[in-house]
């Protein structure tokens, strides 16, 4: 029988997804080996802490605590980093790509935030960077957008990328419950951290937001052009008032090109019950994207957790693999070789249909100065719905859905209309609309 070649993978970081990842290359190590025709062979574990139980069995003689010595060694060919964060992950990811040595990583803040420099370092020394498991856990989408649909101009890309915020979206709408009590529960579940601001307030989802778009259209995303918004303190009743109206609320990330420039915004968004992501429930992920040749596409799993992700970085790891034992990358992933400049729409030019509520005081003529206010800022008005309140109320909620209206032209109509004596007693609420094709 002929020996097949191996490849040795180091793996820093043996948390929740290191020990998946290794978990995973034990269980279907020969499966790997049968179709790849070589061997992933694990040459060290590095992590700080080499103590706590991780639920895998590992030879002790292969966890240390230097990972710059793990990734120096001769017989490591492939190194996988799962630390995450900006500090040290950026370091040892840059020592390794120095070295010559294809990195494998899940760190989607860290390509955000430094991806021209990590992409810039890995072409200078003829290797490469992969990162299916940034984006999705275990759904494919960074190899459907670098491989899959490489034939196709990306028209628009819309995206549920945090499992947490969907989780408490999902049971906030079926169970009737609050945000806090619902973010509670999650925690309790382990669904969310204790400290949760990186998923509620958005900026895990613009993270992922930001590499996706980097894919689809060639460049670097910077992410102060991302318009991010997050769920905290959703009002229960804005979820009721939608599903009345026969729509979800999902936190998206919108990726949308057009003749103006591309759009990468992050917000809770109205979705009819018939669309696609409407039915994206719990703590899943799912990806719907338009090609100009292919038309759409849907990509949907578990979008986080210790299989899904090792998943995606064994995925990875068996690319590197292969293309190492071709003589070389397959290709370059940096994202950074548009032939033309890449203009960002400006948030406050963004063109959207809104949902709209006001608490709006219970008397004649109200409801008219609002729809002048919006008139005079050129924002139609679609549908208009008072919902019931106690008798003796002051003020009373209204939900306005306007037509397609820029984002700056809705903004300032609203400060107007807050400024009115009398009108609303509180600022309003607004969700963006985002309907079926």
């Amino acid at each position: 029988m002929t020996q097949l070649k191996e490849i040795g993978v180091a793996v820093l970081g043996f948390g929740t997804v290191g020990a998946g990842v290794v978990e995973t290359l034990q269980k279907n190590g020969e499966l790997l080996a049968e179709r790849l025709g070589l061997r992933l062979v694990l040459r060290g574990v590095a992590d700080l802490d080499l103590d706590t139980d991780r639920g895998v069995a590992v030879d002790r003689a292969l966890l240390t605590n230097d990972a710059k010595s793990l990734i120096e060694r001769d017989d490591v060919d492939v190194v996988a980093e799962l630390i995450g964060g900006t500090g040290a992950a950026r370091d040892l990811i840059l020592q390794a790509l120095k070295l010559g040595k294809p990195v494998v990583t899940a760190n989607k803040k860290l390509l955000a935030e430094h991806g021209r420099e990590i992409h810039t370092v890995a072409e200078e020394n003829g290797t490469e960077l992969l990162y299916e498991a940034s984006v999705g856990g275990g759904i494919p989408i960074v190899k459907a957008l670098r491989e899959g649909l490489a034939a196709n101009r990306i028209e628009s890309l819309y995206g549920i990328l945090n499992g947490t915020c969907n989780y408490i979206l999902t049971r906030m709408e079926e169970e009737h419950l609050p945000f806090d009590e619902v973010l509670s529960a999650a925690q309790a579940a382990g669904y969310a951290e204790a400290e949760p601001s990186l998923d509620i307030d958005g900026h895990d989802t613009a993270h992922k937001a930001a590499v996706l778009a980097s894919l689809a259209y060639g460049c670097i995303v910077p992410l102060d052009k991302v318009q991010v918004s997050g769920i905290r303190g959703m009002a229960a009743a804005d979820i009721a008032y939608a599903a009345e109206m026969g729509y979800r609320i999902k936190l998206l990330a919108i990726i949308r090109g057009g003749a103006d420039g591309v759009e990468v915004s992050v917000q809770p968004t109205l979705v009819e019950h018939r669309h696609p992501l409407a039915t994206v429930s719990g703590v899943y992920n799912a990806v719907l994207v338009h090609g100009d040749i292919v038309g759409t596409t849907l990509y949907y799993g578990r979008g986080a957790g210790r299989a899904a992700t090792a998943s995606a970085v064994v995925a990875d790891l068996a690319d590197a693999a292969l293309n190492l034992r071709a003589g070389g990358r397959r290709r370059d992933l940096s994202g950074v070789h548009a032939r033309t400049p890449v203009v960002f729409r400006e948030p406050g030019g963004i063109v959207a249909r809104h949902y709209v509520r006001f608490s709006m005081k219970d008397q004649p003529g109200t409801l008219a100065k609002v729809a002048a206010v919006l008139g005079a800022h050129g924002i139609g008005i679609d549908s208009v719905m008072q919902q019931e309140a106690p008798a003796d109320a002051e003020y009373v909620p209204v939900i306005f859905v306007t037509g397609k209206a820029a984002e700056r032209a809705l903004a300032d109509a609203l400060k107007e209309i807050e400024a009115l004596d009398g009108v609303i007693d509180r600022a309003p609420v607004r969700y963006r609309i985002e309907d079926s094709d």
